[in-house]
């Protein structure tokens, strides 16, 4: 994907920056601990249910008013790092005014989309109504918007169900990307007929199927709650919104360890898995645990970034809100995008993961960067080596999309 002469630049600049965002050094890290009465203390306490806003405030998943406005004044005045992302996605396919939705009223989904029954068609077809909604917003052109809504239109009008194996996880990865531009067509370009149509769409048949979460791994249950939040945004439905913070609350914490959690990680309540062989085993049988390791870091970095992607997104859209989740989860954040972005490029040391990663972070960086660094003010040297290198970042065609564009240096 990158050169050999991007590769090295990085190599050299991360390998000099290993003192930066890890809590802990990996020569002091932690064993995990054996009694079981002691993991069942560290069970997560469900904090008191955090209230939706008063009143919602539009457009408002994943990306501001005043970043959007930011995006367009930097993507005309041609300032980077925006300028740069908006060539990208316009020279993308999902950009093209001839793109064309392909709406199924099933949806079926195996494991890794084997079979796909219009699994890919649906996720590109989200992508590309965001991006003709972004794409609208920068050149206030009506054929990027009418593309938009035409695609959007399409489904509402085709599908009913979502079925086999992975319909969770498919039915929370294109409900990621419908919200974000729905919200910009709806409240900034106005004019959409079905956008009721639409949004009973996303109450009646993307909804009901990922509101109960998952005791899957935790990149199925993150991205439902990425889903889950924005529904409840463009729905103006408080009782949504309020899941999608508790699905939040209780999986968060089950997913990036922090050495203040105690010996083991912490455990989704009543997931069921109340001993450290069974807690281990989740883990992908890391035992040396560490301030930012994941709960799939051992799986691979790919599935992991997954997971880290839709905290941000989720916390991006709670500050949005005014119902800011950073300052209680932004330390899990932090910590996971400094750990990967560490062994996305330098040899493992032989604890973690048995002395072998599988790498693939991919393009899940910039928005909890933008909030943690930028915003916040916290160093965080690996991460953003990491991010500078691999801008402008762009999709990975399943729910990240477009983040260098909408976030990138966006403080707004």
């Amino acid at each position: 994907m990158h050169s050999r002469s991007l590769t090295s630049v990085l190599v050299a600049a991360v390998g000099a920056l290993l003192a930066g965002v890890l809590a802990v050094p990996v020569s002091a890290a932690p064993s995990a601990g054996t009694a079981n009465a002691a993991v069942r203390a560290n069970v997560a306490a469900v904090p008191p249910s955090q209230a939706a806003p008063a009143v919602f405030t539009h457009p408002g998943v994943g990306v501001s008013r005043t970043q959007l406005d930011t995006m367009r004044s930097r993507v005309n005045a041609g300032t980077a790092p925006q300028a740069a992302a908006y060539s990208q996605m316009m020279g993308s396919r999902y950009a093209s005014l001839s793109y064309t939705p392909h709406p199924r009223a099933v949806v079926e989904c195996g494991s890794y989309s084997n079979p796909d029954y219009g699994c890919t068609d649906e996720r590109e077809d989200a992508i590309a109504a965001y991006t003709h909604a972004l794409a609208w917003y920068v050149t206030r052109n009506a054929a990027h918007a009418d593309k938009a809504i035409q695609i959007m239109d399409a489904w509402s009008a085709t599908v009913r169900d979502h079925t086999n194996s992975n319909a969770p996880l498919q039915t929370a990865w294109a409900a990621s990307s419908w919200p974000k531009a729905a919200e910009i067509i709806k409240h900034v370009h106005g004019n959409w007929p079905n956008s009721g149509r639409f949004g009973t769409m996303l109450r009646n048949v993307y909804y009901p199927e990922i509101q109960n979460g998952s005791d899957s791994n935790g990149n199925w249950e993150l991205s439902m709650t990425q889903a889950v939040i924005g529904i409840g945004v463009f729905l103006d439905d408080k009782g949504i919104y309020d899941r999608a913070v508790s699905l939040y609350r209780d999986r968060v914490p089950a997913f990036v360890y922090l050495t203040s959690d105690g010996p083991l990680p912490r455990t989704k309540p009543g997931d069921g898995r109340d001993t450290r062989d069974e807690i281990i085993g989740y883990w992908h049988n890391q035992t040396t645990f560490v301030n930012g390791l994941a709960q799939e870091t051992c799986r691979d970095f790919v599935h992991t970034g997954y997971g880290i992607a839709a905290m941000t997104q989720v916390a991006e859209t709670s500050r949005i809100q005014g119902q800011d989740l950073y300052p209680e989860f932004g330390e899990r954040i932090r910590h996971a995008l400094g750990f990967h972005a560490t062994y996305e490029l330098n040899t493992p040391p032989s604890w973690l993961c048995g002395g072998s990663v599988n790498r693939g972070l991919g393009p899940v960086t910039e928005v909890g960067y933008n909030a943690m660094h930028n915003r916040l003010g916290n160093a965080m040297s690996n991460t953003e080596a990491y991010t500078l290198a691999r801008r402008p970042m762009g999709t990975n065609n399943l729910f990240v999309a477009w983040e260098t564009l909408t976030q990138g240096d966006n403080v707004s």
